[in-house]
């Protein structure tokens, strides 16, 4: 069962959201936030899979409490959600931590797909967002040269593989997979698994999809 907390200051779509999740039998919305703040604190106590999270919020916008729960939580996946695709918000909201980004325009189906992805650690887009953050990473840090084990794994989550599912392919423990990932991120100077992959695409050290 994957735990969802939505987090969204407008009450209808948190309501047009509850009807979508409940179509999938094992998607559980475990609460609902009204605020960035609030969505911080519900995350604390509710320790959810994952946070559906809107941009635009009062009291602490969505990039804050983003970037609050993942420093704080990081266990919980965040997916980003907004009607608005602006290259800064893009930027601003996987630099914070977002696992994904996604428009509010997409169906039921898609968003519990993404939900489900998204819990299992996999990189979620909206495919109008990859171009602006392609474009915002080029060139960003300093590349240090990963071992041949990293660069396996990288190319890994670039196929969007979870850490289970990396492990299982190249037999290792989901725990050494764990450290693999942290280390890609501290020598490609990144913040998230979402960034190291294209910063990796966009670098040339794996094929852009």
């Amino acid at each position: 069962m994957i735990r969802v907390l939505i987090a969204d200051d407008h009450k209808v779509v948190r309501q047009g959201l509850r009807l979508f999740l409940r179509m999938d039998p094992d998607i559980e919305i475990v609460g609902e936030a009204a605020n960035g703040a609030e969505a911080v604190e519900l995350a604390r106590q509710l320790m959810p899979d994952v946070v559906l999270m809107d941009i635009l919020m009062p009291v602490m916008d969505g990039i804050a409490a983003t970037a609050a729960i993942r420093k704080e939580l990081p266990e919980i996946e965040v997916l980003g959600l907004t009607s608005v695709l602006e290259e800064k918000t893009i930027v601003e909201i996987m630099r914070a931590g977002a696992i994904g980004y996604l428009l509010k325009d997409l169906d039921g189906e898609e968003l519990c797909r993404s939900l489900r992805a998204a819990a299992a650690g996999q990189v979620q887009l909206a495919p109008s967002a990859l171009t602006h953050l392609m474009h915002e990473l080029h060139g960003q840090g300093q590349v240090e040269k990963l071992t041949g084990r990293e660069m396996q794994v990288l190319q890994l989550l670039g196929q969007g593989q979870s850490n289970k599912q990396i492990a299982r392919s190249l037999h290792l423990r989901e725990e050494t997979v764990k450290t693999h990932v942290s280390n890609i991120l501290h020598k490609l100077g990144v913040q998230s698994r979402t960034q190291a992959v294209l910063y990796a695409m966009r670098n040339g050290l794996m094929p852009a999809p």
